[in-house]
C-alpha cells in the first residue's frame, strides 16, 4: 500500500471537491449506494440483480420471484448506510451503540437485532471458528475497547482492521458480514475518505484476505484491498472535477 500515495489524491479530492457539479456528484452518490448495497447484500447471497436493487430502492417496486427476506435485506441495508452518514455528520465516533444500532436496522422484520449471539457457530469453508460463550463476549468488548487505542494504525488500517477484527468475532447470529462492511466504511467516512464497495465478483480474495487475518493475524493482504479500493474510488472522483 503506497499510503502517501492515497493521502495525497484524497487531498487533491477534499480541496477541490467544490468545483464537482453538485448534480454529478449526488448522481455518483446515489449510484454508489445502490452498488454498495446491492454488492453487499449478493456477497451473503442474496439473489437480487443490480438493476433489481436499483428498481426496488428507487421506484419502490417489489420483485415477484424473490423471498422476502431478500427484499428487507436490501431495503435495510440502505437504511443503515444512510444512518451510518447521518452518524458521520453529527461526527460521533464509533461504538458499541452505534454498532448495535445498525445491526438492527440490518436485521429488521428478519430477526431481532442488535443483541449478541449465545450459540455456537461455524463460517461455512473457513479455517477460522468464532470464538463462543464467555470469550465471545470477551473480545466483542475488548474490540469496543480497542477502537479507542488504535493510534499506531493509519486510517486505511483502521478501517482494515475494524472489518476484519469484528467478523473474526463474528458477535451476531447473522449479518456480520454486511454490519462490518458498514462500520468499515464509517471509519472511512469519519477520517474523510470516500466510501469503497468490495464486489461480489470479488468474493474469493476478500474472504481469503479476511481468513488470513483471523487464522495468521496477517492485516497487510486485507489492508492492501481496502487500499486498491479507496484509491479506485477516489480516481474516479477526481476524474469528475471541472
Amino acid at each position: 500500500m503506497d499510503y502517501k500515495r492515497i493521502i495525497e489524491k484524497k487531498n487533491r479530492y477534499e480541496s477541490n471537491k467544490f468545483k464537482i457539479d453538485e448534480v454529478t456528484l449526488f448522481s455518483y452518490d446515489k449510484d454508489f449506494e445502490i452498488t454498495f448495497t446491492h454488492n453487499s447484500t449478493a456477497i451473503e447471497g442474496n439473489t437480487l440483480t443490480l438493476m433489481e436493487t436499483k428498481v426496488l430502492l428507487e421506484d419502490g417496486i417489489s420483485i415477484g420471484g424473490k423471498e422476502i427476506h431478500e427484499i428487507y435485506e436490501v431495503i435495510n441495508h440502505k437504511k443503515a448506510y444512510r444512518f451510518v452518514k447521518k452518524c458521520i455528520l453529527e461526527d460521533r465516533p464509533l461504538d458499541e451503540s452505534i454498532v448495535k444500532d445498525i445491526h438492527s436496522i440490518l436485521t429488521e422484520n428478519i430477526i431481532v437485532g442488535g443483541i449478541y449471539r449465545n450459540q455456537e457457530v461455524r463460517i461455512s469453508g473457513a479455517g477460522h471458528v468464532p470464538p463462543a460463550g464467555n470469550d465471545m463476549y470477551f473480545q466483542i468488548k475488548k474490540f469496543f475497547l480497542d477502537l479507542e487505542n488504535q493510534s499506531n494504525l493509519n486510517p486505511i488500517e483502521l478501517a482494515a482492521w475494524t472489518h476484519a477484527e469484528f467478523v473474526r468475532i463474528h458477535p451476531f447470529i447473522d449479518g456480520n458480514g454486511r454490519t462490518s462492511r458498514l462500520i468499515m466504511n464509517y471509519q472511512l467516512l469519519k477520517k474523510g475518505f470516500l466510501p469503497i464497495s468490495i464486489s461480489k465478483h470479488d468474493r474469493l480474495g476478500y474472504y481469503s484476505a479476511l481468513e488470513e487475518y483471523a487464522v495468521n493475524s496477517d492485516l497487510n493482504i486485507f489492508t492492501d484491498l481496502i487500499a486498491n479500493l479507496e484509491e479506485e474510488q477516489l480516481d474516479t472522483y477526481i476524474k469528475l472535477i471541472r
